[in-house]
């Protein structure tokens, strides 16, 4: 069989060269188009489904949120299994695919069955599914260098201009934000108060949600003018709050100002982020959409970052404290500057030995044309461009070096051989 291929190639030697002159130009463009990344994407196919349930302790969470989540879960199609994990006001579902399975595909499932799933969950619980990222999805850090702007005004920043901005970016699946403090009205009920005007914490809590509203009315037509009534009552400032009644005793309102103290503060943290020991700072993380070009993804986050930045108060600035970029270009450099030196040196030794440039010239070209042809089978794989695929195929090439030399050796000594016959005939026939 291999006799006959190598006969057929020698007898229509045009065709081969217009094949291999095509899969070449093919693996050029598969070059172009393999997503690059500096590690191998090793995570497994999963979703993840985040419940939010604050004050509550990890024993509750357990009972009334991660099990009833975990035991439904575990019907889905194609799934290998479900993991859980409580903790204080938080759970996590960790829902593991089997491998191939297509992650959209997956998320739907994943839906649909909290649709059924979240009216046995406690009132106000709401399931939610996490970002369409991998583990190693995290490809840029961000803080922000603000001096002389207060941690809270950071975050708001950070949480109502930049995330809102990238998030926009091809590619990006979340941008998570970190640091500095969430703003929020506090109340702060006096137990003692409560007590003595018989209240409970609920009606408290019913008397701010009602009154933290707004309605719509109907349209009022006035002189061929149409007028929408509307009320406004959503809460504004501290004041608000503090008038707002809770109940009416003997014709006198008693207002949340009687019974709490009520103030602007921050969320409750449970860790900060410092940078360099110099202070706390606020930022986010960068996450990348399952089968995004890394790379890709990056620079076109610095560019809308160039642009967002015009937009910042005076002095303040981005400040990337990890770029998965640099590592990217440094891998490919590494990886470009080893083909290139294989390259040089597999060419002197075969010219050195053979000490025939065209047998040369033939291991050559096998190398890049062996490297592109390579990146189509990447591609048609869904393989990234890594460290790990990129040695693969540095260490390849010693292989195609060797089965080239040895092909060509071969040829040439049967050649001289033949050579050497054809003269012996020659000079018999002049004999």
């Amino acid at each position: 069989m291999v006799h006959r291929i190598i006969e057929w190639s020698l007898r229509n030697r045009f065709i081969v060269l217009l094949l291999v002159t095509g899969l070449f130009v093919w693996g050029i463009f598969a070059v172009k188009n393999n997503p690059i990344d500096a590690i191998p994407d090793l995570s497994e196919n999963q979703v993840i489904v985040y419940t939010e349930w604050m004050g509550r302790g990890p024993q509750l969470i357990e009972d009334q949120v991660t099990y009833p989540l975990v035991t439904n879960l575990q019907g889905l199609p194609k799934i290998k299994y479900v993991r859980g994990n409580s903790m204080f006001g938080m759970s996590f579902i960790y829902i593991i695919f089997e491998d191939g399975v297509d992650i959209y595909w997956a998320r739907e499932r994943v839906l649909e069955r909290l649709s059924t799933i979240s009216r046995n969950l406690p009132q106000g619980v709401s399931p939610q599914l996490g970002p369409d990222g991998t583990g190693v999805g995290h490809v840029l850090w961000y803080t922000l260098d603000a001096p002389g702007m207060d941690l809270g005004e950071q975050r708001a920043l950070q949480d109502w201009y930049i995330k809102f901005a990238l998030q926009n970016v091809k590619g990006v699946s979340e941008i998570a934000s970190f640091g500095g403090f969430q703003k929020q009205y506090q109340i702060t009920l006096n137990p003692n108060k409560l007590l003595y005007y018989k209240l409970s914490v609920n009606n408290v809590i019913n008397a701010v949600r009602s009154n933290n509203n707004e309605t719509g009315g109907s349209k009022f037509e006035l002189s061929d003018i149409g007028y929408v009534v509307k009320t406004s009552g959503y809460l504004k400032s501290v004041e608000e709050i503090r008038n707002i009644p809770v109940k009416t005793e003997n014709g006198i309102s008693i207002r949340v100002d009687d019974i709490a103290t009520v103030q602007t503060t921050g969320e409750t943290r449970l860790g900060i982020f410092d940078q360099d020991g110099e202070g706390e700072r606020v930022g986010g993380i960068v996450v990348m959409r399952y089968g995004e070009n890394a790379a890709r993804v990056i620079e076109s986050v610095k560019a809308k970052m160039l642009e967002v930045a015009r937009g910042f108060p005076e002095g303040v600035k981005f400040d990337i404290v990890y770029d998965r970029g640099e590592l990217i270009q440094q891998s490919i450099s590494s990886i470009k500057q080893t083909l290139i030196e294989e390259m040089i040196v597999v060419s002197l030794i075969v010219i050195i030995f053979l000490f025939h440039w065209r047998s040369a010239v033939s291991i050559i070209i096998q190398i890049p044309i062996t490297i592109a042809i390579s990146f189509i089978l990447l591609n048609a794989f869904d393989i990234s461009s890594n460290i790990m695929s990129l040695t693969g195929i540095a260490l390849a090439i010693g292989v195609i070096v060797d089965n080239g030399i040895i092909m060509s050796e071969n040829a040439y000594k049967h050649l001289a051989d033949r050579y050497a016959l054809w003269q012996n005939d020659q000079k018999n026939k002049t004999l």
